[in-house]
């Protein structure tokens, strides 16, 4: 079923280096062709292509490392529309749930097909300004408005499937997918959402509110985001942690 298998993980830790160069030589071993990219140093049996191709030439990604190196898999993944398996060195491992020790005998099941395949809902983050070019991005996670300058609050209103919800006083905004949910929005005390519903949780950091509370809502409504002016205070966008850049009272953020 998968024979071009593509590694990923940071090879310059250690920790990480030691089971990606395991991991290559037990698949050369099982005949399987291992991609990974040019920049990686590790003496190991691979085809080297640049980063951005592997999707393209994979049948299957392994990610080696912690839920940062799964949310950068994951963008690779979608991009060629194949799997992906992660395997943990990280400290947590919500997303890359294999450990080193199980990691050969998972691999070997994956190979001979014993799996099951988990699908996860991607938000599609748009910023729209009226003087520039749109910025777009996809997050597994979540989608982040937050202040970019301490002891200022953000004023920011929001909109649900085209109508308004609520105008918010805080530091910020969370968008979060279920995968999401147990990221940046479980510790601004936002629910755990079981990974198969087909939902978002919109919740306001640090609100300056009572009232202000976090929202379940169906993915397919869309949430749309904008900005309200209060004197100098700023905010940025980000996108699974990556910046989307600064974003202004005209312009608007479209989250689908």
């Amino acid at each position: 079923m998968f024979k071009k298998v593509a590694i990923l993980g940071r090879h310059e830790d250690p920790r990480v280096a030691e089971p990606i160069t395991t991991l290559a030589q037990y698949l050369v071993q099982a005949g399987i062709e291992v991609l990974a990219a040019e920049d990686m140093s590790l003496d190991f049996e691979a085809r080297r292509l640049p980063e951005e191709e592997l999707s393209e030439t994979a049948d299957l990604i392994i990610a080696i490392g912690g839920d940062g190196a799964m949310l950068y898999a994951g963008q690779l993944a979608r991009r060629g529309d194949i799997p992906l398996l992660g395997i943990n060195r990280g400290r947590l491992g919500f997303l890359a749930d294999v450990t080193p020790e199980e990691m050969l005998d998972s691999v070997g099941h994956v190979l001979a097909g014993e799996f099951t395949t988990d699908k996860r809902l991607i938000l599609e983050a748009r910023l729209e300004r009226p003087d520039a070019d749109d910025s777009t991005a996809l997050a597994l996670n979540d989608v982040v408005l937050q202040r970019r300058e301490t002891g200022r609050m953000l004023d920011f209103v929001t909109r649900m499937d085209g109508r308004y919800v609520n105008t918010h006083a805080g530091d910020g905004l969370v968008i979060a997918t279920p995968t999401g949910s147990t990221a940046y929005s479980l510790s601004c005390g936002g629910p755990i959402i079981e990974p198969r519903l087909d939902a978002v949780v919109v919740l306001p950091v640090a609100p300056h509110s009572l009232s202000d509370r976090p929202i379940v809502l169906p993915a397919d409504l869309g949430v749309e985001l904008r900005l309200l002016e209060r004197g100098h205070a700023r905010a940025g966008l980000r996108a699974d942690g990556d910046s989307m850049g600064e974003i202004r009272a005209e312009e608007k953020l479209r989250v689908d």
